[in-house]
């Protein structure tokens, strides 16, 4: 497959640009269309934060003319190839806009910027100027693609805004497998828990377990949320956590009812765009919060 794609990228003329996540896959087609060839290394659907390097990856990263990446840890296994060959998305944030948090007794930098909508904006500017300079003879439709897809996104907020003004104020705790949504909590107003660090690697301590469960019951939070990238089965033991305490919870999981955390959905599903899954995270935790 990767030998056909790179014919074909040959064939066409086009220049190819590689990425590490669905979420670069989705922002380079946004601004650049098909002006480039797109090369995908961690598939939609798996954890960059366990993701493991196969040699055919290391050949997309070697034969492309520009390489993306998210930085902030997030590919966490391929860091230093990836800051030896590429460009982090990421690399201007300031840094009292990035997030951190503490994680086995140690301060950890949160990567999942993308739930806060300006940074996502900054990544995208920092993307745009990297393909104009990659393609000077599409700077203009690049251009073009990103000042109207940055208008989007800014619907997109208000948007969102919208929909989760709607959730009473004594009702808005997000519960997660993972804390993946602490920008999104930061930007809208929603309290976030979950047993799990900012790693899907770390490791979940049962006093962090208790501490959720608690949380779940003094609260009493109408439902839990399921990642399309984690194991639905520790909600699960949430939710039988929370019936000896005497509360039931509601699980809010299965196909087309996960929470897009740090992968998009594959292509031809349900959030497999960052607009697309940006709606589905947000009609999931109102439709279920209300």
């Amino acid at each position: 497959m990767a030998g056909s794609e790179a014919e074909m990228s040959a064939d066409s003329g086009k220049k190819t640009v590689t990425v590490t996540t669905s979420f670069l896959y989705d922002m380079v087609y946004q601004l650049a269309g098909d002006a480039v060839q797109r090369e995908l290394i961690i598939p939609a659907g798996e954890d960059p934060h366990l993701y493991v390097a196969k040699p055919e990856d290391l050949r997309k990263i070697e034969k492309a003319d520009l390489l993306l990446f998210h930085g902030l840890h997030f590919e966490g296994k391929m860091q230093d190839v990836l800051k030896e060959k590429g460009f982090a998305v990421t690399d201007s944030f300031s840094g009292d806009r990035i997030g951190r948090m503490e994680e086995n007794g140690s301060t950890v930098v949160d990567p999942h910027f993308w739930f806060d909508i300006d940074l996502y904006k900054e990544a995208v500017r920092n993307a745009g100027n990297k393909l104009e300079a990659l393609l000077p003879e599409e700077k203009a439709a690049i251009t073009e693609r990103t000042e109207a897809y940055l208008e989007e996104l800014t619907r997109l907020d208000e948007e969102n805004r919208e929909a989760l003004s709607g959730i009473p104020e004594g009702q808005r705790y997000l519960i997660t497998p993972h804390d993946a949504f602490n920008y999104f909590s930061r930007r809208y107003g929603i309290e976030v828990v979950a047993p799990q660090g900012v790693s899907t690697d770390s490791e979940v301590a049962n006093k962090d377990l208790e501490d959720t469960v608690n949380f779940i019951v003094s609260h009493q939070v109408k439902a839990i949320f399921a990642e399309s990238t984690t194991d639905p089965a520790r909600m699960e033991k949430l939710r039988e956590a929370c019936r000896a305490k005497g509360f039931d919870v509601k699980v809010v999981k299965g196909e087309g009812n996960e929470l897009f955390s740090d992968s998009l959905a594959p292509e031809g599903e349900d959030g497999d765009t960052y607009v697309a899954m940006y709606r589905h995270n947000i009609r999931l935790i109102t439709d279920n919060l209300k």
